[in-house]
């Protein structure tokens, strides 16, 4: 039942994450991609993550996607798409065919249930989930997570930039 549940699950995501890309209409392309991270909410409470299941919610599917929308309305996109040539569609296709063969040999050809972190099964029940990733986030992976932040100002204000007139 679980198999089952996971490929409906699993295919919604993936036909959701190909509309966002096959929508003309970026709202529409911003609704599928909405959809993707709740799919993807739903797989990590499978994989009994639930505080990763609630950022996933509360994080992208709240805040980053409603400042997704907020930006395409304050920038005025236009639903009309731009006239593109076959070359540059072929190109495109050919890389993405590229990596995605690429990815499947690499995947193929390693092992990747052989390896082994640092925090296990004992520790999950002792510290819980939100502890351990807290502590991880901020004392070894801070300096990640404050470039990220930096980067997610610089697109908010450059964003305001150019949605400004000009004057």
């Amino acid at each position: 039942m679980e198999t089952l549940f996971f490929l409906i699950v699993a295919a919604i995501a993936v036909i959701a994450s190909i509309l966002v890309i096959t929508n003309k209409n970026p709202i529409n392309s911003a609704l599928s991609m909405i959809l993707t991270f709740l799919c993807l909410a739903v797989l990590y409470v499978m994989l009994e993550a639930p505080f990763m299941a609630a950022i996933q919610v509360i994080a992208y599917t709240g805040a980053i996607m409603v400042l997704i929308v907020f930006v395409i309305m304050l920038l005025n996109v236009r639903t009309e798409s731009v006239r593109r040539g076959k070359h540059a569609i072929f190109l495109s296709s050919m890389t993405g065919i590229l990596m995605l063969v690429l990815t499947f040999t690499v995947i193929g050809r390693s092992s990747l249930t052989g390896m082994k972190g640092a925090v296990d099964t004992a520790m999950l029940t002792k510290y819980g989930h939100t502890e351990l990733i807290g502590k991880y986030l901020f004392t070894d992976y801070i300096l990640p997570f404050e470039i990220v932040s930096i980067l997610l100002l610089a697109a908010m204000v450059g964003a305001v930039i150019l949605a400004k007139k000009k004057l």
